[in-house]
Formats: structure tokens, C-alpha cells, sequence
């Protein structure tokens, strides 16, 4: 569940032109989507057994297959940039796209909007290519923004710490609760460690990613700002039980 007009309202707030950067990856991604044989919006890849040919020609054209990245095949070391704009599904897409929304505009204001379209690119790189060398012999196509966005939230654990951010906890009966960004993403973060633990380099959520994708975006936001003032956040971020 999430407060959409709290969200609307930092996201707003977090950038003085808006954040264009953001919503600019959010549309790249909505729009790759929409044209993809997985939305089912396009009724010229059919249906049946030729919709999930089409399917699974798009995945694997687009998305990364960790054993040829790490065997260094030319086509392959573009595909953590296009994997990022690749989704599996609607709920997938939205999910990411919530989460990079909220979190995002914030970011973007400290950074600016072209160092922070680097920033994503480069953490979501980073990202699949580390998740790609722990599993080096997998055949397993591996999509979506998650890794980006994690590092997204990594470096906005950094930047604005002290943040309320309004969260849903399954074991507190769904309560809507307010904390300080750093208590929420240092939970988030160890329930994805603790997943990537749990998890194989087969079919599922990459946890592994995720870590590694938040870990880059923090460390990079402390070296790039650690000299300078933080800024006090002009809102409070929303998040919800949502994940990328």
C-alpha cells in the first residue's frame, strides 16, 4: 500500500524543475514495455505458442545470460543496459517504476539530472555484471531495473537518512508506520542479503543483485558527497511493501 499523494508530493518537491531524469527513465521503461511481446498490448506477436516464442526470443535478445556476459561475447556486454529497460511482467514494471518515482526525484535533485541517468546506468551495470560473475555458468536470462533502482536507494540512504518514510510491516498487522529512511532501507537491505543467502542462480527474484546494486549506489554517494553538507530532505519519501 502507498501514500500516493505523500509520494507525489516529495517526488514534486524533490527536484525544482521536477525530476525529469526520473521520469524520463520511467517512460523509456513503460514505452519498452508496451511494445514488448510481454505486455500483451501488441496482438501482431499473436498468441499461444507463438506469443511465448516471441517471448522468450525478447528475453534473450535484451536481457543478460550471466555465462555469455563473463565469456565476454560482444553482444552480451550491452545487455546489462538494455536488461535495464526489460521487465516480465505489468507487476513487475510497476513495482520498479513505484519505488524509482519515490525515490528517485529526491536523488536526482542532489545529483542533478545527468550525473544522476549516469548513476543509474552505471550502478544498474554494475549490478548485473557482479550477479553475473557469482554465477558464471548460468544459462538464465536476468531482467529488469531492480539493480539500478537498488542502487538508487542505496545512495538515498547516504544522502537523506534522517527522511520519514511511511512503511507497511506484514508482522505489525499492516500498520502504517513512520521511521527514518535509514532504519527502513538498512531492513530492506538485510531481508535481501538474507534472501540472496537463501537464493540460486536459478529462475526468481535476483536478491543478489539487489545488493549489490544498493551497496555501489551507497558507496558511490560516499565518496562523491562525503566532503560536502548533505541536504535536509524537502519531504518525506513514501514507500511501500512493494519491492523492486
Amino acid at each position: 500500500m502507498i501514500d500516493w499523494r505523500g509520494a507525489a508530493l516529495g517526488a514534486w518537491r524533490g527536484a525544482r524543475n521536477g525530476p525529469t531524469m526520473t521520469y524520463g527513465l520511467i517512460a523509456a521503461c513503460v514505452l519498452f514495455f508496451a511494445a514488448s511481446p510481454v505486455s500483451g498490448l501488441n496482438p501482431g506477436f499473436g498468441t499461444g505458442d507463438q506469443l511465448l516464442a516471441a517471448q522468450g526470443a525478447y528475453f534473450q535478445r535484451w536481457g543478460v545470460i550471466p555465462a555469455e556476459l563473463i565469456r565476454g561475447e560482444p553482444r552480451a556486454l550491452l545487455t546489462p543496459l538494455t536488461a535495464l529497460f526489460v521487465h516480465g511482467s505489468w507487476l513487475h514494471l510497476l513495482g520498479n517504476m513505484l519505488f524509482l518515482y519515490v525515490f528517485g526525484a529526491m536523488t536526482e535533485e542532489r545529483m542533478g539530472p545527468f550525473a544522476f541517468g549516469l548513476f543509474y546506468l552505471g550502478v544498474g551495470y554494475v549490478a548485473l555484471l557482479g550477479y553475473a560473475a557469482a554465477h558464471a555458468d548460468s544459462e538464465q536470462t536476468l531482467v529488469g531495473a531492480s539493480g539500478a533502482i537498488s542502487g538508487v536507494l542505496g545512495a538515498f540512504l547516504y544522502l537523506f537518512p534522517r527522511a520519514r518514510v511511511t512503511s507497511l510491516f506484514p508482522f505489525l498487522f499492516f500498520l502504517p508506520l513512520r521511521f527514518p529512511a535509514w532504519i527502513v532501507l538498512i531492513f530492506w537491505f538485510v531481508l535481501q542479503w538474507l534472501a540472496a543467502r537463501a537464493a540460486g542462480a536459478g529462475p526468481g527474484v535476483a536478491y543478489l543483485a539487489h545488493v549489490i546494486g544498493f551497496a555501489a549506489g551507497f558507496l558511490y554517494a560516499w565518496a562523491r558527497y562525503r566532503r560536502g553538507v548533505r541536504v535536509k530532505p524537502p519531504a518525506a519519501a513514501t514507500e511501500g511493501e512493494s519491492q523492486p
